[in-house]
């Protein structure tokens, strides 16, 4: 009878009522007491749903590529060979040029460069002194802006002369880069026909 209860219960909703649960409950009881292996197979049953399943791993997502990660980066070398071609420079074995030769060859890279950062970079110097100036470096200073060299002891206030006033980029102006460019060709062939 229980059984027949329990059945006309269970199939008229998807989650059980709370009569529908009583008779479940009722029905587990007296078979438990009556039934000793339903007593053993619910047992093992009930301390199978007390212990927390394991929480399924963490999907890790995907990683983009070191070209995707780096892509503005190498924008901006594109940027630099494309204006200043200096990709071709550094790249060119320049021991068999005249001083004369390369010197002629560093005014174009350098203004074409020059150009490129200034496209996408604002930059002013970390220390507004001449080079060679004498300046003082205050306790607290940044150790990434001031790098001290030569013979560092004691404690800040230090007093040195400025070898490099250092550069410190205050605005970035870099697009953003459609997914159908691979970032990693720098500069294309050029074909003449």
């Amino acid at each position: 009878m229980w059984s027949i209860l329990w059945h006309l219960l269970m199939d008229n909703q998807n989650l059980p009522s709370f009569f529908s649960r009583l008779g479940t409950a009722l029905a587990c009881f007296f078979r438990a007491v009556a039934n000793p292996p339903f007593a053993r197979d619910a047992a093992v049953l009930l301390r199978a749903l007390a212990t927390p399943a394991p929480a399924p791993a963490p999907v890790k997502a995907a990683e983009p590529p070191p070209e995707r990660v780096h892509a503005s980066g190498l924008f901006v070398l594109s940027m630099l060979q494309r204006e200043g071609r200096l990709i071709d420079f550094l790249q060119e074995d320049v021991a068999a040029f005249s001083d004369a030769d390369i010197g002629a060859a560093a005014r174009v890279v350098h203004g074409g460069c020059r150009k490129a950062l200034s496209q996408c970079l604002t930059l002013e110097p970390v220390l507004k002194d001449a080079e060679g100036a004498t300046v003082t470096v205050p306790a607290g200073f940044e150790a990434q802006r001031i790098r001290l060299t030569g013979n560092v002891a004691g404690q800040p206030p230090f007093r040195g002369a400025l070898k490099h006033h250092g550069w410190v980029t205050t605005a970035v102006r870099l697009p953003a880069l459609s997914e159908s460019l691979d970032p990693r060709v720098l500069a294309p062939a050029e074909v003449e026909l």
